[in-house]
């Protein structure tokens, strides 16, 4: 289900993003492999802060997916590097 781009918040985003890897299995699999994770920490990655400002960045170093991404989603692809600065100040300063 594409983003409220009204309501998208940084965190959202970064949901939205990590479903959006897991709703293909090609693109998954390419996520695991780039980052070591198996679907299992996968899940308990999700719940570390810098995690899903680490998600956005790997968006954004993918033109194609991150187009697509923001196309699935009916918002600007610089959103997406937006809200990946946005997490990363959050994590940073421990809010």
């Amino acid at each position: 289900m594409p983003l409220k781009p009204e309501k998208a918040d940084p965190e959202a985003l970064a949901i939205g993003a990590l479903g959006f890897l897991a709703s293909d299995e090609e693109r998954l699999s390419r996520f695991l492999g780039v980052t070591g994770l198996t679907p299992q920490t996968l899940r308990k990655a999700a719940g570390d802060p810098g995690f899903l400002g680490a998600v956005l960045d790997y968006l954004v170093a993918d033109e194609s997916l991150l187009i697509s991404f923001a196309a699935n989603n009916n918002i600007n692809p610089a959103r997406v590097a937006e809200a990946a600065y946005r997490l990363h100040g959050s994590a940073e300063s421990g809010s």
